[in-house]
């Protein structure tokens, strides 16, 4: 009764410790493409190629449900995964729905029109290539209406925090809500689109000042996925043994993970 997890490196984890803590008792097999990462620099065929050998690789381990806890691979790769590649047998579900069901307080499932919602003016902190996908903006389009979107691309970050650079990736994160509030000076919400940069939720929030509200991935896709099993537990995989994959070094992988999440991770060789 396993499930898996993917990233292109180590962001994800914030997303796997979520449904960990919510879930504890279900078996959670991860996947790091530490050796094609970072993804956000890669064009929309790299990443789909990618992405599916990943989620083929957790279906040996017996997850029949993958979670795709990388927005770049979300953005340019998971529709035209369900529409073209996927097997009927088996699901892949990305991270943007749960942000965007949280962000206009619609419930999972709620297929009304799009409609009103509160919020009017959104920031969005993301990889160049979720950025370049336009995904957020056209998963939001299908909830809402009237929500103007400003997009920075947040070249840097992810590596900076993977190195452990929190000096620097401050710095960046400074950089980049600047850059932002010269194009939208007043953002309502801001959306941390990037497992990785749960993070750096204080530093963004200290940037954008305390009346912007920060949305960020992990719990959400936690709440989400527990809900969805309860509905559709036939996608809940034969697998049993919690595990950490990755396709780069996995001594030196599970040395960034261990800082990254300041408690013993050890990865195994995909």
């Amino acid at each position: 009764m396993a499930v898996g997890v993917f990233d292109s490196g180590l962001g994800g984890l914030t997303v796997q410790q979520a449904i960990a803590a919510r879930m504890p008792d279900l078996p959670l097999v991860y996947f790091g493409d530490n050796a094609h990462a970072p993804y956000g620099v890669r064009d929309a065929d790299d990443i789909f190629a990618l992405t599916c050998a990943a989620v083929e690789r957790l279906w040996q381990d017996g997850c029949d449900l993958v979670i795709l806890a990388c927005n770049t691979a979300s953005a340019a790769a998971l529709r035209r995964m369900q529409e073209t590649w996927l097997p009927a047998d088996k699901r892949v579900l990305g991270v943007f729905v749960p942000l965007i069901e949280a962000l206009t307080e619609r419930h999972w499932g709620d297929n009304s029109p799009p409609r009103e919602v509160a919020v009017k003016h959104v920031a969005l902190f993301a990889t160049p290539a979720t950025v370049a996908s336009r995904a957020f903006q056209r998963e939001l389009a299908f909830r809402a209406v009237g929500v103007d979107v400003e997009a920075q691309p947040c070249g840097g970050l992810v590596d900076a925090i993977e190195d452990g650079d929190e000096i620097l990736a401050e710095a960046l994160v400074r950089s980049h809500v600047e850059a932002l509030k010269r194009r939208m000076p007043h953002p309502q919400a801001a959306v941390l689109g990037c497992t990785h940069y749960p993070l750096m939720a204080k530093a963004f929030q200290d940037a954008l000042g305390p009346d912007v509200s920060v949305f960020s991935q992990a719990d959400l896709v936690a709440a989400s996925l527990d809900d969805y099993l309860k509905r559709r537990p036939e996608f809940v995989g034969p697998g049993t043994v919690s595990r950490f994959l990755t396709t780069g070094d996995p001594a030196r992988v599970s040395a960034k993970a261990t800082q990254f999440l300041r408690r013993p991770i050890v990865f195994e060789p995909a």
